[in-house]
């Protein structure tokens, strides 16, 4: 089994770390355009596996994707990070190209390959890939609301006093403020979280939640990474080993929520052919407009892509 992470910055090494610490795959591949970058990483993480005791061997390449040829999943984690005052969309223009290149290279080394986008902005770089590798749709997707959903539960956590290992949740939508985070299926050891926590303090941890990239660009000057890059190397785990995980990863949606040509969030059942099956939610009228909303503010930056000069 054998993975490649595009981009060796701080999102793609923590993915790449986290895909060998827990041996998810036999080779693990780090390519990067920076001389030296992926080549130095790979070779930290695989200097510790006689310490954390894996079997996963990490390899580096500055910018040559025959390393990576036959690789079963790849995360592109390429493009610039946010900076503080930079919203998602004002990356477009330059992770479009990036993610572009990217996606060419891994269609022509790894022609059966899933590929898992974490680049910013999430939905439309996702929407990028899928254009430009022509796979089907079930074979490309975003990494957004695993991370998240995770804030999300972080949070609850916290204000809980609970472990985060109990609470289940899911978030819908594009991956930023739009995003739609669903009280009624948020659970802590089953049971229903409206009936722990006082609304107005529930409402304020949602809102939390939606900002919760931008609380950490402007606390450390960029973009998060341990979260987003364990997220990812989640994502990868579910399908190489085929455990059917149910998890919220954006898609093009195809008739699903009542919604066409547009990549969102929704839950799905993630397996060894990347997305097995797309799950529908009961929504009601409150939620369904949230979700236009999002669709909304998702197609905007999709026709800004489509605008660009090809």
């Amino acid at each position: 089994m054998k993975i490649t992470v595009v981009g060796a910055g701080n999102v793609g090494a923590t993915c790449a770390d986290v895909l060998a610490y827990r041996e998810i795959a036999n080779e693990i591949v780090l390519v990067d355009i920076k001389e030296g970058l992926a080549e130095g990483k790979s070779l930290d993480i695989w200097q510790k596996a006689p310490i954390n005791m894996y079997d996963s061997r990490t390899i580096g390449s500055t910018n040559d994707y025959s390393k990576s040829a036959n690789s079963d999943v790849v995360v592109i984690t390429s493009g610039l990070p946010r900076k503080p005052g930079m919203t998602r969309d004002d990356l477009i223009s330059t992770n479009a190209g990036i993610v572009k290149t990217v996606t060419e290279n891994v269609v022509k080394h790894s022609p059966n390959a899933i590929i898992v986008v974490v680049s910013n902005p999430l939905d439309v770089m996702t929407y990028q890939a899928h254009l430009i590798s022509k796979f089907p749709r079930t074979r490309v997707m975003g990494m957004a609301g695993i991370l998240d959903t995770a804030r999300y539960r972080a949070f609850l956590a916290e204000a809980l006093n609970v472990s985060p290992k109990d609470i289940q949740a899911m978030i819908l939508g594009g991956h930023g403020d739009t995003m739609v985070p669903l009280p009624r299926y948020t659970t802590v050891g089953g049971i229903p979280v409206t009936e722990l926590i006082a609304k107005d303090k529930l409402d304020a941890i949602i809102e939390r939640t939606k900002v919760g990239g931008g609380e950490l660009v402007k606390l450390m000057g960029t973009s998060a990474w341990y979260a987003p890059g364990s997220a990812a190397a989640q994502m990868v785990e579910s399908i190489v080993k085929d455990q059917r995980r149910v998890l919220p990863v954006c898609i093009r949606l195809d008739g699903e929520y009542g919604i066409k040509d547009c990549y969102l969030g929704v839950p799905v059942v993630l397996g060894k052919n990347g997305v097995e099956k797309i799950i529908e939610l009961e929504l009601n009228d409150a939620e369904k407009a949230l979700l236009e909303t999002s669709r909304k503010h998702v197609k905007e930056v999709m026709d800004v892509l489509d605008k660009l000069p090809k």
